[in-house]
């Protein structure tokens, strides 16, 4: 069974910090790509970021290119996002996904796992 649980969202006000953590269980974390998304009330759930299971390799969507910082430590099996600048349009719940032999991608559909998401509130 493999598990993905994310923590580190919250309240925060515009132009203010978070990193979100997620921790992957269950499966061997290093040959594992692993990607951010987020949902908003009303809206599809979109992709925020990808990385390769090396973490060579990081893509980004343009609205978050230059602020969102991912990065993993697979001796700790988890993956961070480091988000600065935060902006009241970053507002969602943030979800970790696993894509196993993956290379990172933007599509929902390659991701075979998921974590349960985390709330990040970004007041103006």
């Amino acid at each position: 069974q493999v598990q993905l649980v994310e923590s580190g969202g919250g309240l925060v006000q515009a132009g203010g910090s978070l990193r979100l953590s997620c921790v992957v269980s269950g499966r061997t974390f290093s040959n594992t790509a692993m990607g951010w998304f987020r949902q908003a009330p009303g809206k599809e759930r979109e992709f925020v970021a990808a990385i390769s299971w090396q973490g060579v390799s990081t893509y980004y969507a343009d609205s978050v290119k230059g602020r969102f910082t991912f990065s993993r430590d697979n001796a700790k099996n988890t993956v961070y996002l480091r988000m600065n600048g935060l902006k009241p349009e970053d507002t969602a719940v943030y979800y970790c996904a696993a894509d196993p032999y993956g290379v990172g991608t933007s599509r929902v559909s390659e991701y075979d796992y998921w974590g349960q998401g985390t709330q990040v509130t970004v007041s103006s």
